[in-house]
């Protein structure tokens, strides 16, 4: 298929208005024009190759175009496109919560449907508020989040978020919310991050314990980004923290919701990343992106039956929510063989070995002093560009290196889309330890460019 570059970069410039980009940068830029992607690679219009390095933003799982989903929702395309999920079902959906009910502990069993991330989040926000009303316990209005937490764009997203080049602008729209120290905060050591598994230290608990106990009557919920945070900054912590969060949230009457919408479906190592903390779970979590593969737009907020059941009775106890592509067939096809996928191929264990070779080539790069901290879990890596770490010399806040480092990246085959100046892969389940190799080793050459400038 033969392409007009110029009336796509035309009508592009004169009316499209792109997320998370300030077009003044890009007025004397050219976008790239991506046409097809296949496995690991992006295509654009003039056949260039690139490593998709952060899977697309975060949602593709099985490399581009997978064969079997794209199948599966073809199929699905001559039964059933859509219909109305408050009044009907249909088998598409129900066979996909049974698929993940063979994943996910017995504990949940209750699942809402909706399209997006941000709507995942916003589904569980609403749904802690209301349980506690439903309950008769009057007062429980606000919320609890760690710093550098990032839950989505919707506002009640955005106001339980807590980063404030995102956030800050829409202060006087968001409602009051609690805002924690981290745990990688306290007492931060000189040491390099790697996957935080240090000796657990647990005065990185004391500022959400504070604000817990000191908050009881008021707080909801806790909503957290489980061990790994995503647009903050790639920033890992402990495990640990969360059984702690547990114990307090008990002892306090508060619920916890965890954000799995980045880290769900094997990204970090485990299934889930609530999983790494060992008998943890939630009261409410919220899963999108990686669930089809990134096919199509589908989300879900999982739950238990005491959440379910304070909804159950009176009319005025119905939750009032619902979006019209809710349960969508097409997404939920995707889904589906997307989970078949994951469990034939037992991911993501099966790929433990081929993570320790992404881990222990990002450990070789505490030899750049440009490479500020090293952080990975999983197939997500990142390392904070610096002047120099040696002497503790950031690059001056007028150069954008990250965005440099960008732009460099699109030369050599690679989409190394930064978070400032933070440098991130977040690799899917296909990549094998040769395009690891490749991607580290192409990195480092970009990199070592825009320093040298």
């Amino acid at each position: 298929m033969s392409y007009d570059r110029q009336k796509i970069l035309e009508t592009d410039r004169k009316h499209v208005w792109h997320p998370f980009t300030q077009q003044k940068m890009y007025e004397k830029i050219d976008p790239v024009i991506i046409v097809r992607g296949e496995g690991l690679f992006l295509y654009d219009d003039a056949g260039n190759q690139y490593y998709d390095t952060i899977s697309s933003w975060w949602v593709n799982l099985l490399g581009h175009t997978n064969k079997r989903v794209s199948a599966a929702m073809k199929k699905q395309l001559d039964t059933l496109e859509h219909v109305n999920f408050s009044g009907f079902t249909h088998p598409y959906a129900t066979g996909l919560i049974d698929e993940l009910r063979e994943m996910i502990p017995e504990v949940f069993t209750r699942y809402f449907f909706s399209d997006n991330g941000s709507t995942a989040v916003e589904v569980a926000i609403k749904m802690a508020f209301q349980y506690w009303v439903n309950k008769g316990i009057k007062g429980k209005n606000s919320f609890i989040m760690l710093n550098n937490s990032y839950h989505g764009d919707t506002l009640g997203a955005t106001s339980v978020g807590a980063v404030d080049l995102y956030h800050a602008t829409y202060k006087p729209l968001m409602f009051d919310t609690i805002r924690v120290t981290a745990p990688y905060e306290v007492n931060p050591t000189e040491d390099y991050t790697f996957d935080a598994m240090a000796e657990y230290d647990s005065a990185s608990f004391e500022p959400m314990r504070k604000a817990m106990e000191e908050n009881k009557n008021s707080v909801a919920a806790v909503i957290v980004e489980p061990i790994l945070q995503g647009a903050g900054g790639m920033k890992i912590y402990h495990p640990e923290y969360l059984n702690d969060l547990r114990k307090c949230a008990d002892e306090h009457n508060i619920l916890i919701i965890c954000d799995e919408v980045a880290t769900g479906f094997g990204r970090t190592g485990e299934l889930f990343a609530f999983m790494h903390a060992k008998g943890f779970k939630p009261d409410i979590f919220a899963i999108s992106k990686a669930i089809t593969a990134g096919f199509m737009p589908l989300a879900l907020t999982v739950t238990t039956e005491d959440v379910y059941n304070s909804f159950y009775g009176d009319i005025m106890k119905t939750f009032f929510h619902g979006h019209s592509y809710t349960a969508n067939p097409l997404a939920c096809a995707a889904a589906i063989e997307t989970m078949h996928i994951i469990k034939e191929n037992n991911y993501p264990h099966a790929k433990h070995e081929v993570m320790e070779h992404f881990h222990s080539r990002l450990r070789e790069l505490q030899q750049f002093d440009f490479v500020g901290d090293i952080r990975y879990k999983g197939f997500v890596g990142a390392i904070d560009i610096v002047k120099s770490r040696k002497d503790k010399t950031p690059f001056d806040s007028n150069r954008n290196v990250g965005f440099e480092i960008y732009q460099e990246s699109l030369k050599h085959g690679l989409v190394l889309r930064p978070l400032g100046n933070v440098i991130y892969w977040w690799l899917p389940m296909i990549v094998e330890r040769a395009d690891i190799d490749i991607i580290i080793n192409k990195s480092i050459e970009v990199i070592e460019r825009v320093i040298s400038r």
